[in-house]
């Protein structure tokens, strides 16, 4: 097939083919031609074969109208010195087409990573997931995101007022873009140099009249599970997914232990617990009311547990008059009660399951009236050697 000229005026007096295309080509860029449908549409292209295997492409830079003769030889002229140079831009866009979204990285950390997690981090993974990152970067490239990108997300979510849990997600996304890293997806992670919001740790436990206002709460709390769940977590130390994941499998109520599974622990190690007197009597008589199913606490259908219970949460604390404690803030309220009742340190950690003696420190701080008592004895003791004996002012108990 001969060449031509191409200019705008002959490409406008091409006349269709009566069946499928026909390309005329220029004679000024080698490749550069002009294809013509037999609906009369027509378009730019450039054939051109790889420099190494020999292979044939076609590369369609536009239509006519949106591209003149002149910008589309000048484009040509770019494609060739790309060539020549041991490229293959057709394959650049099909490398791009194909290269995966934040969908597939979505996808694929569900169904490689998350099965792997406990039920209640998968269930905050999914919420997060849902309400923040998709909808942020939807169907957009994977190798896309940038800094710019994360950094705004936590900003917005953060000046909605949910400084933690901007936080949270940064964490997931540093997770998934780390396992992009590691797939091939991408090279550098994104999320991992956002700075923080500050994180203030929680030292929040029920007072005497609070247990009180809650316990009275609880006996007429008309969520009957709920109630039991609390009050578990009152008479154990245990975490909420502990509790809610419980199975009668698990308890041995005549010794009265709770064997707790590796797979439900937050140190994915076995932990066998003692269970108190008023712990077995509550979970005896869900024993003598249980229907079929594995759970102590079943949800809906026979292999589901019980799920969160945030709203009915905020309601018994309504009910209760107590502000601003967490469902977490049972278990500190537990760890305070064994100081009280002159637990050791590492006996309170035994019974909350820590592995790391360190996690357990964050109550040495409760120790403090104790130590202050026991040194005011010895004081007395030294200061009134000879003399009667000084009982020492009693401390105001702690609230």
């Amino acid at each position: 097939m001969g060449t031509v000229h191409l200019t705008d005026a002959s490409i406008r007096n091409l006349e269709p083919p009566a069946t499928g295309n026909r390309i005329v080509y220029d004679d000024t860029v080698t490749g550069l031609g002009i294809r013509v449908t037999a609906a009369g549409h027509k378009a730019f292209i450039l054939g051109y074969t790889v420099r190494g295997n020999g292979k044939q492409r076609r590369y369609t830079i536009g239509d006519f109208g949106d591209w003149s003769t002149k910008t589309a030889r000048d484009r040509a002229r770019e494609l060739r010195a790309e060539i020549d140079a041991g490229g293959d831009p057709l394959a650049d866009i099909e490398a791009e087409r194909g290269a995966p979204t934040m969908t597939d990285l979505i996808e694929r950390f569900e169904q490689e990573h998350m099965p792997r997690k406990r039920a209640t981090t998968v269930a905050d993974y999914a919420l997060m997931i849902k309400n923040y990152i998709a909808p942020t970067f939807g169907g957009r490239k994977v190798a896309d995101i940038t800094f710019a990108d994360v950094d705004a997300l936590h900003r917005k979510i953060t000046k909605a007022g949910h400084l933690y849990r901007a936080n949270r997600v940064v964490a997931l996304l540093s997770k998934m873009f780390s396992l992009a890293i590691r797939w091939g997806w991408r090279t550098d992670n994104p999320a991992s140099n956002v700075e923080r919001n500050r994180e203030h740790a929680r030292r929040r436990y029920l007072t005497p009249d609070e247990i009180q206002r809650l316990t009275t709460a609880l006996a007429e709390f008309p969520e009957k599970d709920v109630a039991d769940v609390v009050r578990l977590l009152l008479l154990t130390g245990a975490r909420k997914d502990e509790v809610l994941s419980m199975k009668w499998a698990h308890l041995d109520l005549t010794a009265g232990t709770w064997s707790k599974p590796p797979s439900s622990t937050k140190q994915n190690e076995a932990h066998t617990a003692p269970l108190s007197a008023p712990a077995r009597v509550l979970l005896a008589e869900r024993l003598s009311r249980k229907a079929d199913g594995e759970f102590v606490f079943p949800g809906r259908g026979d292999k589901h547990h019980l799920g969160d219970f945030w709203h009915s949460w905020r309601r018994l604390l309504k009910a209760a008059g107590v502000k601003e404690l967490r469902v977490h803030d049972l278990r500190h309220s537990f760890a305070s009660e064994l100081v009280s009742g002159g637990a050791s340190l590492p006996l309170i950690g035994a019974l909350l399951g820590h592995s790391n003696p360190a996690t357990t420190h964050r109550y040495a701080h409760l120790f403090d009236d104790a130590q202050r008592a026991a040194v005011e004895r010895v004081g007395s003791a030294i200061t009134n050697a000879g003399k009667p004996a000084v009982e020492p002012v009693p401390l105001r108990k702690r609230d």
